[in-house]
């Protein structure tokens, strides 16, 4: 008997210290400024958006969220860089839905999304337009389809790099037509909406928060968007099911992670601060102005979205034989 209460203490005292080692993690944390790692340039949706946020989650957690882009293949380097960063909470990254195809299709790369990174949340999610050149004689996604199938491989879309929601979804379109296109991928999602408005390209399917400008302008011609259904800051655009294409629903997100290993209390924390960011009615309201649509979550919600994702786009990757190599 002595000996099993001598025991029993023993373990009584670990777990009392191991729930104020718990607690001291999520009262001390952040202990210095948080730093956000952006898989893409200044000036993409992905950046856009992800300051928006980050602006407004400093608030909550009393520290500054420093935005660092670290751009390449395919969001490597970003995923990289926050593997050398220790697992304190101290480094998030944005992750966007192309980046789970990340170790199908970059098979020379170690790094994998689903094992190297815990979910802190889901972001948004947010859609494409399909936008041509004014010059490209269709006026809708009927006549457009037409001229791709009178010149099969001929006819170029852009997009801002291999496995970006624009690259996808003009493979996706490409696939239900049944007819070529050809992709061109560009290092810097400017320089690609850029050609389309040049002429150098006749089309893209550009994330909306960049081009809403460009189309009310004149620069773009705008002929539907991938919504399921019409976008407030583009109500005059049909979508892809409205122009006789419902299999060219598609949408994209974001989200936030953290390097695997982080405690979970620190993961908890950050998710909380991304919650009150998106119930925060500027944040609502900022979205909706540039297309996208606040939805947050649970960490195991994300976890769920992330692996569902894996799997339907392997197989749109197989099909349509993308790859980094």
């Amino acid at each position: 008997m002595f000996f099993f209460r001598r025991h029993l203490l023993s373990a009584l005292a670990a777990l009392v210290g191991l729930s104020a080692a718990i607690v001291g993690h999520a009262q001390s944390f952040p202990s210095k400024s948080v730093r956000l790692v952006i898989p893409s340039s200044a000036g993409t949706p992905v950046d856009i958006l992800s300051r928006v946020v980050a602006a407004r989650m400093a608030a909550d957690l009393g520290q500054p969220v420093v935005v660092d882009n670290k751009v390449g293949a395919g969001g490597i380097v970003g995923m990289q860089d926050v593997m050398r960063q220790p697992a304190d909470g101290h480094t998030l990254m944005t992750i966007y839905r192309g980046m789970v195809l990340t170790p199908f299709i970059f098979r020379n790369v170690s790094v994998d999304l689903r094992r190297d990174f815990s979910p802190v949340g889901q972001t948004l999610f947010t859609y494409n337009v399909l936008v041509v050149n004014p010059k490209v004689a269709a006026n809708t996604v009927s006549e457009l389809a037409s001229m791709i199938k009178a010149k099969p491989g001929q006819v170029n879309f852009a997009s801002g790099g291999i496995a970006s929601p624009a690259h996808l979804a003009g493979e996706l379109f490409s696939q239900k037509l049944g007819s070529k296109m050809l992709h061109v991928p560009y290092l810097a999602f400017p320089q690609a909406i850029g050609d389309v408005m040049g002429g150098q390209v006749e089309m893209m399917f550009a994330a909306t928060a960049p081009v809403i400008g460009h189309i009310e302008s004149g620069k773009l011609k705008a002929l539907a968007v991938t919504s399921s259904r019409r976008l407030p800051s583009l109500k005059d655009v049909p979508t892809m099911a409205e122009m006789g294409f419902p299999e060219v629903t598609m949408r994209d997100w974001l989200g936030l992670v953290v390097k695997a290993g982080t405690p979970a209390d620190i993961v908890q924390k950050l998710n909380n601060a991304l919650r009150n960011a998106l119930n925060s009615e500027e944040v609502r309201q900022t979205f909706a102005r540039l297309g996208a649509e606040a939805n947050g979550g649970t960490p195991s919600d994300f976890a769920a979205l992330i692996a569902q994702d894996s799997d339907s786009l392997q197989q749109l990757a197989r099909s349509a034989s993308i790859s980094a190599d």
